[in-house]
């Protein structure tokens, strides 16, 4: 009798445990050998990201040293960073497991504007708080499903959900901003309180990264992640429910959303349809800065942090320096493309 086939074996729910060993040790491979955007310098993949940090912090030392070298210039620039640093942590992961998500703006949106209706805000801070992840995450779900068990280009899925969370926000609000009741200064303390001497928000955001950080590279959904990333046909082979987990994916995209949204709020004291615009685009360009594949499969989380940290600096270095907001959109550009023409050039290189 004939061995049997990997591929026939496949269909009836028993592949050879050798072969998910083998795709697994491949994502584990991929984990270490994370690709930044100065990939041939191995193990210091990162240390390009820091130096273009510091150089940035020495333009803002010598151009405005009365302003950027500040404690609150720096608590400025975590807390805007933390808003958008959460929604990277998801499209982190989606983009290594092969897909991308547009609507996280949009998303974002809608969950604040569902979360500071009157009738939510009656009940408190708490349910307002559920109120926005479980509307970010019901949002992300829907990709998923439309992307998994659709069969649509996440293209098309997550651009059709940004239009339809967009305009379900605008209808919900009527177009208008609305306020957090005064009564909910639980919410508010998140960016007005102080824990050593920064905004609770931050530390809201550092949370978010070093669970991202632990998921990704600790534990089997992280494995498999990059699995479904580099080759899916490989790891659903591999027994690798590979439908299931970009449902999973999209949803935890909608619920870093869902978090973005509690932050917004407390930020802002608002919930409005015109939050995070264009965030989607932030997000993405913070991601491809840090090193990770737009094809998938290669990534890392602070890779995708140190890019946002850059993004965040260009802008607070343009606005303390008076500079016009559409120089700015234009060297964010440039960046973008040089990072991803380094990327083909490192993997040109390692082919």
């Amino acid at each position: 009798m004939s061995e049997a086939n990997p591929k026939q074996a496949a269909p009836s729910g028993a592949p050879p445990a050798e072969e998910q060993d083998r795709v697994e040790a491949q994502a584990r491979r991929a984990v270490a050998a994370g690709q930044g955007p100065l990939a041939r310098l191995g193990e210091y993949r990162h240390l390009g990201l820091v130096i273009a940090l510091v150089l940035l912090a020495v333009v803002g030392l010598v151009t405005r040293p009365e302003n950027f070298a500040t404690t609150s210039n720096l608590v400025t620039i975590l807390a805007l960073a933390s808003t958008i640093g959460v929604i990277t942590v998801g499209m982190t992961f989606v983009i290594i497991g092969g897909g991308i998500d547009l609507s996280v703006g949009a998303i974002m949106a809608l969950a604040s504007v569902w979360a500071t209706t009157l009738a939510t805000q009656s009940y408190g801070p708490w349910v307002m708080v559920m109120c926005a992840l479980l509307v970010g995450t019901g949002a992300g779900l829907i990709n998923g499903f439309l992307i998994a068990y659709g069969r649509m280009v996440p293209f098309i899925a997550t651009l059709a959900m940004l239009v339809a969370a967009r305009g379900l926000a605008q209808r919900m609000s009527d177009r208008r901003t609305q306020l957090v009741q005064p009564d909910n200064n639980l919410l508010v303390e998140l960016s007005t309180g102080r824990i050593l001497g920064v905004p609770p928000l931050v530390f809201v955001f550092l949370a978010v990264v070093v669970v991202g950080w632990v998921v990704l590279n600790r534990t089997t959904f992280g494995r498999r992640t990059y699995a479904v990333g580099g080759n899916p046909e490989a790891a659903r082979l591999a027994g690798i429910n590979v439908r299931r987990h970009t449902v999973i994916l999209y949803a935890l995209s909608g619920l870093c959303c869902g978090i973005a949204a509690v932050l917004i709020m407390a930020r802002t004291t608002t919930g409005s349809s015109t939050h995070g615009d264009l965030y989607e685009l932030d997000a993405i360009a913070a991601v491809i800065i840090g090193g990770t594949l737009l094809t998938g499969g290669r990534g890392t989380i602070i890779g995708s942090i140190l890019g946002l940290l850059i993004f965040t600096l260009i802008t607070n270095l343009f606005i303390l320096n008076g500079l016009n907001t559409s120089d700015q959109l234009i060297a964010k550009g440039l960046i973008i493309v040089v990072a991803v023409l380094l990327q083909r050039r490192s993997l040109e290189t390692r082919t």
